[in-house]
């Protein structure tokens, strides 16, 4: 047999310490980066996503930032193909390809493979966005779980995209996006020759986060204080102001955006929008350490330790990632 590939996975909750992790592998191994996150891929939406500075990403490249408009929608299934296509381009130069980021959706796409799903039906999702801002979010889970009771027990009312995008699926197809992966455990023999099935990778997977979840919450707050004074609602106004952008699309519903977007809408004071703000990203931290907790085969870091990067090396000559 061929030995797959090596790659390394490097997930964490916001605020965690991914990137200094990730940019200090890169000066020790021969790693390309390859940002997760559903919301570094937007230009013009820097600060509140903690992107890297320019001259850090000059000196220390990462794939799948800055490639769309914050007019446009970017899905799991367009993460995994081009992150499939920068990970072949790495490992034909004979490097590894470090993916680091928070959006643990992404990952378990490309880990996974996808289930044939409906494409995205703008009108569909303008009347549910609509149905939300009339009768909450809490009524469209309602919705979901009349008819996709697996979907809604594993995604939280407060979580929009993915709440929009199940209903969407079950409207547009008929059939329950439970449904559909049931298909796909059904045909997973043809899995290889859709291009959907599993990843053809040697995978080391590693999270960092403290051990002490307090110590996330107050770094949280201490860095969406910092957003605010770098100017991140100026960086929101001129998203506001361009005229073409709203609330419901997934750009604007990343976490602290939406925030101020409702303060500039004259719906939250400034307090309000930064204690929100904090609030939604610590809802956001416990997201990922749920999808964390059930990850298979994870070697755990702490962000406070002073020798993640010889312990991570340790780990990755264990897996054989090295060799």
């Amino acid at each position: 047999m061929i030995a797959l590939p090596p790659a390394i996975f490097l997930m964490g909750p916001t605020a965690a310490g991914k990137t200094d992790l990730a940019i200090e592998l890169t000066k020790v191994l021969p790693c390309e980066l390859i940002s997760v996150d559903s919301a570094l891929v937007y230009r013009g939406m820097d600060i509140g996503t903690a992107k890297p500075s320019r001259d850090v990403l000059a000196q220390y490249p990462h794939r799948l930032i800055d490639i769309l408009d914050p007019v446009q929608s970017y899905s799991a299934a367009d993460f995994r193909r081009d992150a499939l296509q920068a990970m072949a381009e790495i490992t034909a130069r004979g490097n590894i390809p470090l993916l680091v980021g928070g959006t643990m959706l992404y990952f378990k796409a490309l880990l996974e493979g996808l289930a044939d799903m409906p494409a995205a039906d703008a009108q569909v999702r303008e009347t549910l966005e609509a149905d939300a801002a009339r009768d909450g979010w809490q009524a469209l889970h309602a919705r979901l779980a009349a008819v996709d009771p697996v979907s809604a027990a594993r995604i939280h009312p407060n979580d929009p995209q993915r709440l929009i995008r199940a209903l969407e699926v079950f409207l547009v197809s008929g059939a329950s996006m439970t449904e559909h992966r049931q298909r796909q455990i059904a045909q997973s023999t043809d899995a290889g020759a859709s291009g959907s099935g599993q990843l053809p990778y040697t995978v080391a997977n590693l999270a960092i986060a403290p051990t002490d979840r307090r110590v996330l919450h107050d770094r949280i707050a201490v860095r969406f204080g910092q957003m605010l004074e770098q100017g991140f609602v100026d960086e929101v106004k001129a998203l506001h102001d361009r005229g073409d952008l709203h609330a419901g699309l997934p750009s604007i519903r990343a976490v602290g955006y939406r925030q101020v977007w409702d303060h500039l809408d004259g719906k939250l004071t400034a307090v309000e929008m930064q204690e929100r703000g904090i609030i939604a990203t610590r809802q956001l931290a416990k997201r990922q350490f749920t999808w964390l907790r059930s990850w298979a085969d994870l070697n755990w870091l702490d962000s406070l330790a002073c020798d993640n990067l010889p312990r991570t090396l340790k780990y990755l000559d264990s897996v054989s990632i090295l060799s």
